[in-house]
């Protein structure tokens, strides 16, 4: 049994503690955690004359081409849908 001076506090703080412990490692694990590289190695594309970013994300990305369009400019930080014959792109995975 527990005497009335104040060891029944101790069950309170040890689960404390151990909630405490417990959301230190899931922070410790979220931080290290990381992109497991199973989306396969990085596409690229070599832009040809007539392409426009629409056609290319037309032909290599699955879904809406709005979307294709915002992932090319995104990925390849581009300030603008312009690009030129012999740019090279990386192509979203």
């Amino acid at each position: 049994m527990f005497c009335q001076t104040g060891e029944h506090m101790f069950v309170p703080a040890l689960i404390v503690r151990i909630l405490l412990v417990a959301l230190a490692v899931l922070l410790l694990w979220a931080s290290f955690a990381g992109e497991s590289g199973a989306g396969g190695p990085e596409r690229s594309y070599r832009v040809k004359p007539g392409d426009t970013l629409w056609s290319i994300a037309e032909r290599t990305f699955p879904g809406d081409p709005r979307e294709g369009v915002w992932e090319l400019r995104t990925r390849n930080e581009l300030d603008s849908a312009t690009i030129v014959p012999g740019q090279v792109l990386v192509l979203p995975s």
